[in-house]
């Protein structure tokens, strides 16, 4: 214990001391050794607050279906019944007019939404906006006047492995706490918490509560919205891998939804895949990192740019990109209207080609439909596909065509198997061009079925029925 004590301060020292990470400082004295973070906390814990949430519930009873219940009870069975749904969660004022960053997930379908701050003031919340893909939300308290704290959002991009960090939240309800610890790895992209994957991933004590709390740097300044952990128990209590969204990202969707009451993110119109240890030198590259471009967009802000099939991605405006997931969040993280640096790798030479972002195209009209009626589609949602609906549905790499976007739980669809993603080649022979020509060919009265349909590049043929 005495050990552990030693390090900290030494790692207090190092950061408070140091702060242009300079040589190691041994303490000089025990002055020095019983240094502190309680500067640091008293600045940034007035910010952070807690997050109170209350939705109303209304159920039927599932007797009300059956007969028997229903003549001894008749219709009072089906009187909804209401219960109070609570939970409860953490969030970030980032703004003095009474702007509050959280996780989507604290606050999704909530009725009600109360915050309280550290001084225990408590101020109702609405929405401004939600962005359920980076499981971000942002809100708004009418302060009737009252001074706010204020935490700024730092740069994210500046964390190294190793730097120590403050997870301030509620969790578990007990009241806001603050926990320390070290960044322990940065753009942890394999973690599916949200469709944009970049986590700075801390062994900062994050439990349940914490959810929307703020990740602080030892100035003071928010560097990650906290929104998950890694749990082996049925506890759920932390083990020391929690994961925080970038403030770089927090930023993006911040600014957003403050100027457009939902986020939008830039497209770039080229799809690609991780570049393997069994593929990195037939590219002429030095290791394995980087994306190898397999697809560019018509008329897209790639193939206006001049990138090519075979191209290499390695950077977004100086900052390395290791797989498809890295490149995604670098672009998401700027602003439409803008412009990216990319460097590529082409034939082993480097070369930088600017990007002008854009808002990926609501075209062709989707003309979304519900299938019903009895049939191998029947309640699957299906559209044409088009680069908007691909980024709102997160199916970025979906093809064009008549394209599966969701599949209801039971449906005979759900039975047989079909996922959101897959496009919908042939019906009985007929080629499938757009939704008119599925709704034509499954209003056909047949009985036998030969589907014909693309899933992740492979083509799958089927027959169903007689």
């Amino acid at each position: 214990m005495f050990a552990v004590r030693i390090i900290t301060a030494l790692l207090v020292l190092f950061c408070l001391a140091a702060p242009s990470k300079a040589a190691d400082v041994v303490p000089q004295s025990g002055e020095q050794i019983r240094l502190t973070f309680s500067p640091v906390v008293k600045q940034a814990a007035p910010a952070v607050v807690n997050i109170y949430t209350r939705k109303i519930v209304r159920t039927v009873s599932p007797l009300f279906n059956d007969p028997f219940f229903k003549h001894f009870f008749g219709g009072q069975m089906g009187v909804p019944q209401e219960r109070v749904q609570r939970s409860l969660g953490s969030g970030v004022i980032v703004k003095p007019d009474g702007v509050v960053v959280t996780n989507n997930h604290v606050v999704r379908d909530s009725d009600e939404i109360t915050v309280v701050l550290a001084d225990r003031r408590e101020f109702e919340a609405t929405v401004v906006g939600a962005d359920e893909r980076t499981d971000l939300a942002v809100l708004k308290i009418n302060t009737g006047g009252q001074s706010l704290p204020v935490l700024p959002l730092g740069d994210s991009d500046s964390l190294e492995v190793g730097d120590v960090v403050l997870a301030i939240g509620n969790p578990f309800g007990v009241g806001q706490t603050v926990t320390m610890g070290i960044v322990s790895a940065l753009a942890r992209t394999s973690v599916g918490i949200s469709d944009y994957r970049s986590f700075i991933q801390t062994d900062a004590a994050i439990n349940p509560g914490n959810s929307g709390g703020a990740l602080v740097d030892l100035q003071g300044r928010v560097v990650g919205i906290n929104s998950a952990i890694y749990s082996s128990g049925e506890g759920g209590g932390s083990v020391g891998i929690g994961f925080a969204i970038p403030a770089t990202m927090v930023k993006a969707v911040l600014a957003s939804i403050t100027s457009g009451g939902k986020a939008t993110r830039p497209w770039l119109g080229a799809s690609g895949q991780p570049v393997t240890a069994e593929i990195f030198q037939n590219l002429q590259l030095t290791r394995p990192f980087g994306v190898l471009v397999n697809g560019v967009h018509p008329g897209s802000p790639a193939e206006e740019a001049g990138i090519k099939v075979g191209d290499v991605i390695t950077h977004v405006n100086g900052r390395e990109v290791d797989d498809p997931e890295a490149l995604r969040f670098r672009i998401a993280t700027l602003v439409v209207g803008g412009s990216a640096q990319l460097t590529v790798v082409r034939a082993g030479v480097e070369k930088l080609i600017a990007v002008k972002l854009a808002t990926p195209p609501d075209r062709p009209s989707r003309d979304v439909m519900e299938v019903g009626g009895h049939n191998p589609f029947s309640g699957a949602t299906v559209a044409n596909m088009n680069p908007a609906l691909a980024e709102e549905t997160g199916l970025e790499h979906a093809d064009s065509g008549v394209t599966v976007i969701k599949i209801q739980q039971g449906s005979i669809a759900h039975r047989l198997m079909f996922r959101p993603g897959d496009v919908i080649l042939k019906i009985n022979g007929v080629a499938v061009a757009m939704v008119a020509d599925l709704r034509a060919a499954l209003n056909s009265g047949a009985n036998r079925w030969t589907i014909t349909i693309r899933r992740a590049g492979e083509t799958i043929t089927v027959t169903l029925g007689g």
